[in-house]
């Protein structure tokens, strides 16, 4: 008895691993790379892009003039607040002499 239930708790214990994971991949944050990316942006789409990119920081101007150097040679500002640098390698991958990202 006690072997049956402790197999069916298992069972229920993996069930529920299997349908978090699923339920999980249908809710992730989905990127639209046509608007997002390497070369998406005009030098002159910058300002506006990096605005909105530094809106929430308290360290507005370094990030801006931060941001707004990196757009003007990547042509690329990724989308939100904070993160997913991912979307523009050039952006992402442009460090400091100290190895610290230079793009915010």
């Amino acid at each position: 008895m006690g072997k049956l239930v402790s197999f069916f708790l298992l069972a229920l214990i993996a069930i529920s691993m299997v349908a978090t994971t699923v339920l999980a991949s249908d809710a992730q944050y989905h990127i639209d790379h046509s608007r997002y990316g390497p070369g998406s942006l005009k030098p002159s789409q910058c300002l506006p892009q990096c605005t909105r990119r530094c809106s929430k920081t308290q360290y507005h101007k370094p990030c801006m003039f931060f941001c707004q150097k990196c757009c003007k040679t990547c042509l690329c500002v990724p989308p939100g607040f904070y993160g997913n640098k991912g979307v523009c390698p050039c952006y992402n991958n442009w460090k400091t002499k100290e190895g610290g990202p230079k793009c915010p």
